[in-house]
Parts: C-alpha cells; structure tokens; sequence
C-alpha cells in the first residue's frame, strides 16, 4: 500500500527539527536552571569537574535529539510512537557525553561515574528526558499537521 503524497501545508522534515532543535536546547539550559533553583542542587552533583562535562554532555544531547528526530520526521506519516525513542536516546547521550567530557578533563574514573551515577539518578535526568519527549512529539505534530498560512477573516480562496 502507498501513502498519498503529502500536502503542501504542514512543515518540512527540515525545518521541524531545526525549530524543535532549537527549542530543545533552550528548554533545557531554562529547564536545569529553574530546577537548580527550585531544588538548590547543581546539576552535576560532583564538585570540581569544570565546564567541560556539563558541555559535552549538552552537545551529545543536542545531537541525539537532532538525529533520532530527524529520522523519525522524515517517514512519510511520522508517527507519535517513535518519540519514545527519543526520551530514551537523548538521556543516554548526555550521560555518555557527561562520562567521556568528565574523563577528557582530566578526572579520574571513580569521579566521572560519580558524575554520571548522580544524574542518572536525580530530577535532571527526569526532566531531560520530559522535554526530549515534548521537543519530539511538537517535530512529529509541525510534520504531521495540515494547517496553512494565517488568514485573515476577508482573505478567501478567491483571490
């Protein structure tokens, strides 16, 4: 069976995961923000990393946010169920991430799974994986969507 060919209101594969990409990294640096905030603990619970974990660890993020939405999109009918993937691949990358910056910077190995074990472990992890999953179901649905340009109530399909 073949789909029909997709109509030329929704948004592109492209464009979709450029916005949500977008949206995702500034959901995440104001998400950990206001959790540390809220909580009064640092995102990477051990003291004396640096900032090389936390932006390799963010860089990994964004990647496999990019990558696993991009290939859920660009099916002809994405689907919403593939968006698990996402909250699931998006975490993994930023413990990875955390792991590998933790370890370039010179730590030693008791201390940058220290590192990755407290934030698998703490809401960060949680809330990573929240809006990884929101990020994915709003690619999915700019995809999937039908809608056209705004009009205004005299705009008709006459002119």
């Amino acid at each position: 069976m073949t789909l029909p060919p997709r109509d030329e209101g929704g948004v592109s594969a492209r464009v979709a995961v450029a916005l949500t990409t977008a949206g995702f990294f500034a959901l995440l640096v104001a998400g950990f923000g206001m959790l540390s905030l809220a909580t009064d603990a640092e995102v990477i619970p051990v003291r004396g990393l640096g900032q090389a974990p936390g932006v390799v660890a963010t860089v990994a993020a964004v990647v496999a946010f990019a990558a696993v939405t991009a290939s859920i999109v660009r099916r002809p009918r994405p689907s919403y169920r593939g968006v698990w993937l996402t909250a699931v691949a998006v975490p993994l990358a930023y413990l990875l991430g955390l792991g590998i910056g933790a370890l370039v910077s010179g730590v030693d190995l008791a201390r940058a799974v220290a590192a990755v074990g407290g934030f698998a472990t703490s809401w960060f992890g949680v809330l990573l994986a929240s809006i990884a999953l929101v990020c994915g179901w709003s690619a999915v649905a700019l995809v999937r969507t039908r809608a056209g340009r705004p009009r205004w109530p005299w705009e008709g399909d006459e002119d």
